[in-house]
């Protein structure tokens, strides 16, 4: 982890991968305005102690407590943002840097993954092909 640099990207489903092997509790639901309710990411059914990875290369920005949750975020080398709520513990630190699929938690049970560009959040199934209808990318911003 260390000193290197973060790797660069590469086109395809190869940089991108699930967090985990765990079932989709609740797909992305974009809200239809952004102050709306919806699910702005994916809730996975992970059980406590399951390994939480890392979904593509970057470096961590945040590994912490926010509202009483524990939340690692990671920033990616092509402007994504990742962050995962829901850790039982988290095993990196800030300014780490991570490769796709390096452990950067457990969970503490069912936990969040959301992907953002900028403000705008993105369905993150979709940067390994996996959401229905793959290839519809649904964006929502938070400023309308």
């Amino acid at each position: 982890m260390g000193g290197r640099r973060a790797p660069a990207l590469r086109r395809g489903h190869d940089v991108y991968r699930p967090p985990t092997d765990a079932p989709v509790l609740d797909p992305f639901r974009p809200p239809p305005e952004p102050w709306l309710a919806g699910n702005r990411g994916i809730e996975y059914a992970t059980p406590a102690g399951a390994p939480v990875q890392a979904i593509g290369p970057g470096r961590v920005a945040f590994a912490g407590q926010v509202a009483g949750r524990l939340v690692v975020t990671v920033n990616h080398p092509d402007g994504l943002r990742s962050s995962y709520t829901g850790f039982g513990a988290i095993t990196t630190r800030r300014n780490a840097v991570v490769r796709s699929g390096d452990v950067v938690g457990t969970a503490g049970g069912p936990f969040h993954l959301g992907v953002r560009r900028g403000d705008t959040y993105l369905d993150p199934a979709l940067l390994w092909g996996a959401a229905p209808g793959a290839g519809r990318v649904f964006l929502v911003s938070e400023h309308g």
